[in-house]
């Protein structure tokens, strides 16, 4: 019999900690695609801290509106407070609220020191990831999650932190974003998958619940070709090779028989592919 976790341990695992690559991977590369320019680090670190704390705002506004509306009842993935009733619904949506006011201050210190046209952006990025399952017609609930995540995880964040640092943006820096954004979609279409009978069963039709299990796989398999092809396009040869070594193991599970909660591994292969093929292209172009 499992015991529930604790006060403190139940909001860290309902922030996600696995999907937090998606937020820091793309300022990395955005940061690092202006070399040999120099990195602005004061910026860099408000371009970081805004997108951690959008993307756990945006975990926490998932979890009180999936909550809420009793979709999060048939899940099979990570501890979710909403439905498990150990913390009060109101406090769970307080806590997004939070996290995305904090977001804001952070991205009016940047625009102030950038340009405040970023204003605009970061009112956007904090609409989208509260009306992803919020809202009276959640995006996320009608196949358009992967859409608004690599606009906002891939092109957004990293071309938005490449802006950030000199007040231009590098032509390369678009094809890399293009790749993060790519990373961002296959970690979602991971998570996903491992829904879909939930899903369905919640008439939740994400896109891989629209797909189904057998054509939700070919579609991980084509973002992972979209983190190749901006690799190749902006001349990243070798992580292009390494990223294709680095997803291997979660292809082999999505082609796998395996469903719902035996692909609770895939979640953790691709934020682990996300976290360390990040780490390198951030590193091979700093020093390119």
């Amino acid at each position: 019999m499992s015991t529930a976790p604790g006060p403190a341990k139940r909001w860290v695992l309902a922030a996600r900690p696995r999907t937090l690559p998606a937020a820091a991977v793309p300022v990395a590369i955005g940061a690092a695609s202006v070399e040999p320019h120099g990195v602005n680090w004061l910026n860099t670190g408000l371009c970081l801290m805004i997108a951690l704390a959008l993307q756990i705002g945006t975990n926490y506004a998932n979890d009180y509106s999936d909550g809420i509306r009793g979709t999060d009842a048939q899940r099979v993935g990570p501890f979710r407070l909403t439905v498990s009733k150990l913390v009060p619904a109101k406090r769970v949506r307080d806590a997004a609220f939070t996290c995305f006011a904090v977001a804001g201050l952070l991205g009016l210190t940047l625009a102030a020191r950038t340009s405040w046209w970023l204003v605009l952006v970061g009112a956007s990025a904090i609409l989208a990831g509260w009306l992803y399952t919020g809202g009276p017609k959640p995006y996320g609930y009608f196949g358009f999650g992967e859409l608004f995540v690599f606009a906002y995880f891939g092109l957004v964040a990293t071309v938005g932190t490449a802006f950030s640092q000199h007040r231009t943006i590098p032509a390369h820096s678009w094809w890399l974003a293009v790749a993060t954004g790519a990373m961002a979609c296959a970690l979602l279409e991971a998570n996903n998958l491992r829904d879909v009978e939930g899903d369905r069963a919640s008439k939740k039709k994400t896109l891989a619940a629209r797909l189904g299990r057998t054509r939700g796989s070919i579609l991980y398999s084509g973002c992972v070709a979209g983190v190749v092809v901006g690799l190749v396009v902006a001349t990243q040869f070798v992580a292009a090779a390494i990223a294709l070594v680095l997803y291997a193991p979660a292809l082999r599970m999505v082609y796998s028989p395996k469903r719902g909660r035996e692909l609770l591994p895939l979640l953790q292969y691709s934020a682990r592919a996300q976290l360390l093929l990040g780490a390198l292209i951030a590193f091979v172009v700093a020093r390119a």
